[in-house]
């Protein structure tokens, strides 16, 4: 019983990590763009996460689910996997850099898996391709993490290029106090949705973990013996499309992630609003707009994309409309770095983790 509680407290401060950890993602461009103070765009995001949180559950599927083998699945796992994604997400944010904490959570949840199997790579699920053939309907980390991963960013940086070209074709003659008036109102409605979009994937994240943690811990027996008043932790299934994730987990995920978002993360706030390009409203619009886009995709399609990928190639695709050298490419340079280095990092110190455990005995 005390190991389900720490399991579930372990991954609500995960999801308040991910909350400040990427409310830059929400609100760096509209404070950069001086459309709202700190303090008010900390509120409109938070409030925009929580709604967001609440919206569908096909990423909480893709976690619960979808990419590593229940069976190889205990408390240990994810505790170890949750640990992974944190002091990597922890340390990121101490340098400023704006890496994914989509992807420290899934890189934590394979290295422990594997860890947990004795380091047999079929407890990791790679590909299940969907019966008509469409990729965007497949499972496993191929279709689901892999392809979405190098795919989400590329359509952020096309995207914002193609739109912040097309808004500079059709405003040439506008005067520019006309523009960042406009704009400046406009890009309330785009900051919003970028707060939806984040809190409609980013929190489902939260919610699959312990989904799947709960599941694995009532077929263990470990919640056997539970007062009444808990018997809501027992979770026998999911449901027929394991996509039945319990009320009680996705409002608690949904506030924990809004507090989060709450606290802020200026260091990461100052690189993507400040560092990379310099930003009016009409830019913060464009940036903004195809990043929640892309974001309300991968929702609907279970993909578990990175929020921080989505927002940060899309204000590099509208700095390269602006003019190529806009960009500072050794920023750019540390933020690459940071994703390459995402999964494989947090992977092995989960599985160091739980290796290390059970070597001194912690870990059966």
């Amino acid at each position: 019983m005390t190991l389900i509680l720490t399991v579930v407290i372990v991954a609500l401060v995960f999801e308040y990590i991910n909350g400040f950890h990427d409310t830059a993602n929400s609100i760096a461009t509209v404070v950069s763009t001086k459309v709202l103070t700190p303090r008010q765009a900390i509120i409109l995001a938070a409030t925009t996460n929580l709604v967001g949180a609440m919206a569908g559950t096909a990423v909480a599927k893709t976690i619960s689910s979808g990419l590593v083998d229940a069976k190889f699945v205990t408390s240990h796992t994810i505790i170890c996997a949750l640990l992974g994604g944190i002091i990597w997400n922890l340390i990121t944010w101490w340098f400023g850099l704006p890496s994914s904490s989509t992807h420290a959570m899934v890189g934590g949840l394979c290295g422990a898996t594997l860890a947990s199997a004795d380091t047999q790579w079929s407890a990791l699920i790679w590909s299940k391709p969907a019966a008509g053939g469409q990729i965007w309907e497949g499972s496993g980390l191929l279709y689901k993490v892999v392809i979405p991963m190098v795919s989400s960013p590329v359509l952020g940086l096309l995207v914002g290029f193609l739109v912040m070209t097309t808004l500079y074709y059709l405003l040439r003659n506008w005067k520019p106090h006309t523009v960042n008036m406009l704009f400046g109102k406009m890009q309330l409605v785009s900051a919003g949705y970028m707060g939806f979009s984040h809190g409609s994937n980013d929190a489902q994240k939260t919610m699959g973990i312990i989904a799947l943690a709960l599941v694995a811990a009532t077929k263990a027996g470990e919640l056997e013996g539970l007062p009444d008043w808990l018997g809501f932790l027992r979770i026998e299934s999911l449901g027929p499309k394991s996509d039945h994730i319990p009320m009680w987990i996705k409002i608690t995920c949904a506030i924990v992630m809004a507090a989060g978002t709450a606290a802020g993360g200026w260091r990461i706030i100052k690189t993507l609003g400040h560092k990379m390009v310099k930003l009016q409203p009409v830019h913060g619009f464009a940036a903004e707009t195809t990043a929640a886009s892309v974001l309300m995709v991968a929702a609907k399609l279970g993909m578990p994309v990175s929020t921080t990928h989505a927002i940060t190639t899309s204000i590099m695709g509208v700095g390269c409309a602006k003019r190529f050298s806009a960009l500072k490419l050794g920023v750019v340079e540390r933020i690459l770095w940071a994703w390459v280095l995402t999964l494989p990092m947090t992977g092995l110190l989960a599985y160091g983790m739980l290796r290390g455990a059970k070597l001194i005995g912690w870990v059966p």
